[in-house]
């Protein structure tokens, strides 16, 4: 893709994080969030990585999707190794008048958007993380299911981290003191350990 590197040498390696409010890290007295947190841990075995945190809060897969044509082209242009992570869901998954905000079948969309963009074997797909609003959860567990399916479709890897989420105690108690919805720096530090293995053999 770009200019010759030394032989031996790491690719010149690309990341964009498209999401919401989790993958920009929103309540994280750290400032790390899951992103930063993998990122570390990806340089720390020697990958020359350059992250691209795209997280904005309260966005909808919908909106999402709609960004990555315009937004990953300029960060990734001349990248040896240029890839995508995308998560999204729980705010799909919220209601507005008792009307859920996107569709499963929107979620899944997008998850094909990016892997036209990128193809299946750039792509990484992270599952929504559970809340501390319980009827909530039932529709973000349903849509982790629905994504998982299809990415296993599509031969994209899928990181679900609702189980992981739903059951311990510390994101639990941290999401519950929060705004019900983000945890703090150790709630994310418990998402970047489910993430973290996944992230670091789809690099290799």
């Amino acid at each position: 893709m770009s200019a010759a590197r030394n032989e031996g040498a790491r690719p010149d390696l690309r990341i964009c994080f498209f999401g919401d409010s989790f993958v920009a890290g929103v309540g994280d007295s750290s400032g790390l969030g899951w992103v930063g947190r993998v990122t570390a841990a990806a340089r720390e075995r020697g990958h020359r990585i350059t992250s691209y945190n795209l997280g904005v809060r309260r966005e909808t897969s919908v909106q999402i999707a709609a960004r990555i044509a315009t937004e990953a082209p300029p960060r990734l242009a001349d990248a040896e190794d240029a890839r995508l992570v995308v998560s999204f869901g729980v705010n799909d998954a919220t209601e507005r008048d008792g009307v859920e905000r996107a569709a499963v079948d929107d979620g899944i969309r997008a998850v094909r958007t990016a892997t036209e963009f990128i193809g299946a074997d750039r792509l990484l797909v992270v599952g929504p993380p559970a809340t501390a609003d319980q009827a909530q959860n039932e529709r973000i567990r349903a849509r982790d299911r629905a994504m998982r399916t299809h990415a296993d479709r599509l031969g994209v890897r899928f990181v679900s981290t609702f189980p992981a989420t739903s059951r311990d105690t510390t994101w639990q108690h941290q999401v519950v003191v929060g705004d019900g919805y983000h945890p703090d720096a150790e709630g994310y530090r418990l998402l970047a350990s489910v993430i973290q293995p996944v992230f670091l053999d789809w690099l290799h």
